[in-house]
């Protein structure tokens, strides 16, 4: 079992605090003997914020290397509809293996997840005979329709594989023949151009989260948090389950909250979410989910 670790995060400016948090997620939790590299597909990040970034590295030994990206590649995939707050760098990840052209396998994040343990199991997934490796996705139509479908918010990604396919290349011809019928952007090129070629693996490698209810496994010891919808830990108020993990790895980063912003984003963000939870969702304690969740996760855990 290999101890190198290549993980890859993608962001523009606005996102780079976010993805500070993923990696100081990750070196938190790397085993002592986890050696680790990281690959960020810079789409304008200032010097302040990669200054910041690779200030992570006081948390333990590790490798930042800023990959550059020539917007101009991306044109063909601004027209893909999709959620309003995902930004083109969310498709950068479709051509990672040209982007990475000396590295065969990676662990692809979005900047919404936080990693609770070490990767070392996860990059040592079994991809030999797949192009990627993902947990189901938490709509159960989809997985209905196409077995293999899963979320694209953490992927195993075997570059070697995925050029040897000329993946990048399908992914491009798919997207510009379906422009008109894509509705859930690139996770949806991924699954329709990888399908039957994706590993699916268990589900506490990506625990697709919401609220307290909507989660896609009711679990206690999350491997990795993906915080899903609009309602991201970062929104004041937000109905984020694990949120407070969030925080917790926050301020590990230079971008921590300071004295007088812990008592907003810590018992008043808590509080307020509750209140405002109750007042969109008064009827939750009539959904037999809610009791599920319940069960779940202070009875069986």
């Amino acid at each position: 079992m290999s101890n190198k670790i290549n993980v890859c995060v993608s962001c523009d400016d606005n996102y780079a605090k976010y993805a500070g948090v993923v990696i100081a997620s990750v070196l938190y939790n790397a085993d002592s003997d986890d050696d680790l590299f990281f690959y960020v597909l810079d789409g304008g990040i200032t010097d302040e914020n990669k200054n910041k970034i690779l200030s992570l590295t006081s948390i333990r030994q590790c490798v930042i290397d800023f990959v550059k990206i020539d917007e101009s590649l991306f044109d063909d995939y601004r027209n893909v509809k999709t959620h309003k707050y995902i930004s083109v760098a969310t498709y950068y990840r479709l051509k990672a293996p040209s982007l990475l052209p000396d590295v065969d396998k990676i662990i692809y994040l979005d900047c919404d997840v936080v990693v609770n343990t070490s990767l070392k199991e996860l990059f040592n997934t079994d991809t030999s005979n797949c192009l990627l490796a993902g947990v189901s996705d938490n709509k159960i139509r989809m997985v209905r329709e196409n077995p293999t479908y899963v979320n694209a918010g953490m992927l195993v990604m075997d570059l070697k594989n995925m050029r040897a396919d000329n993946t990048e290349e399908k992914f491009y011809d798919y997207t510009k023949e379906n422009i008109n019928r894509i509705t859930k952007g690139d996770q949806e090129i991924i699954n329709d151009v990888c399908k039957n070629r994706i590993k699916v693996i268990e589900p506490e490698w990506n625990v697709q989260a919401s609220n307290f209810v909507n989660r896609s496994i009711y679990t206690n010891n999350p491997k990795i948090i993906h915080y899903l919808s609009k309602e991201k830990p970062w929104k004041f108020a937000s109905y984020s389950y694990y949120k407070h993990l969030w925080f917790k790895y926050l301020d590990l980063t230079p971008w921590a909250l300071n004295k007088d912003e812990q008592f907003k984003w810590g018992f008043l963000n808590q509080v307020v979410s509750i209140l405002l939870y109750i007042k969109h969702r008064p009827l939750f304690m009539f959904r037999p989910r809610f009791y599920k969740a319940l069960w779940k996760t202070y009875i069986c855990k």
